[in-house]
């Protein structure tokens, strides 16, 4: 099960997915996360201290390992042709969540035909991740989804697009699934996030129907959330919460529609 959450900045999306990638392994899956927001604090979430997550060095700013993978002997021409597997063993951290983390950090320049050597890493990456890998992924993305090719874009199973009732997160919003559906991902579906009543819901349940996606659930607002967030505590903090009861019903049905996808393949 290959999972991309996208959202504007704000609007919850790394607290959903550090829940639902808790909650995934809660349910029995092996899970990696993947932080590939531009302001990486999934680590957190995830319940790592905070001294333990700035000592993690982003994919993308490990000059070492790029050099590594990526140089030749020629000046400007880089090898594209290299093994990843090793850079999962190596990099990916073990959390207090079950989950194994990997920050990948943000693509430095737009367009996904940028063929500089470490976003074309990154990217080698990804496909190996959700193409060649068994374990389920849960992709942390930024507001774009300039990490993914559109091969690795038909390999993810689901695109959840968050936002709550705010005007510019729906705008937003509505430019990922577009960018979903030009990638040609199979199940984009909306969460809404931090809602408050039931003039919120309906914004964002209105959104939703408008732009053809369907609303996979709602995760309420929740001051036990905000509070954590104040204090850096944990996604791991909140279990029992409104939010993460939420999002765990989010999982489920998830996993329930993964099962129901792998039995009409049969």
């Amino acid at each position: 099960m290959k999972i991309a959450i996208a959202g504007k900045g704000g609007v919850g999306k790394t607290f959903i997915a550090s829940g639902i990638a808790w909650s995934l392994v809660r349910a029995g899956y092996t899970t990696l996360a993947i932080d590939a927001d531009e302001s990486p604090n999934l680590a957190l979430s995830l319940g790592l201290s905070q001294e333990d997550a700035a000592r993690i060095v982003p994919i993308l700013e490990n000059d070492e390992l790029i050099r590594r993978k990526t140089a030749t002997e020629f000046s400007g021409v880089y090898n594209l042709n290299f093994s990843v597997d090793d850079i999962v063993h190596d990099f990916s951290i073990p959390t207090p969540a079950g989950v194994h983390l990997l920050v990948m950090g943000a693509v430095k320049s737009a367009g996904s035909g940028c063929a500089c050597p470490a976003n074309s890493m990154v990217r080698i990456l990804l496909h190996h991740l959700v193409v060649e890998r068994d374990e389920a992924v849960v992709l942390d993305m930024e507001a774009g989804v300039e990490h993914l090719g559109r091969g690795t874009a038909e390999a993810v199973d689901w695109m959840l697009v968050v936002s709550d009732a705010n005007k510019k997160s729906l705008i937003t919003a509505a430019t990922i699934a577009n960018l979903a559906k030009e990638l040609g991902i199979p199940h984009i579906e909306m969460v809404g996030s931090r809602i408050e009543n039931d003039i919120q819901k309906n914004i964002v349940t209105a959104f939703a129907d408008q732009h053809d996606l369907p609303l996979l659930g709602v995760v309420p607002f929740d001051s036990a959330v905000m509070k954590a967030g104040i204090q850096g505590s944990s996604t791991l903090t909140l279990y029992g919460t409104s939010a993460l009861l939420a999002i765990d019903k989010i999982t489920a049905q998830l996993i329930h529609a993964t099962k129901k996808d792998a039995t009409k393949r049969r």
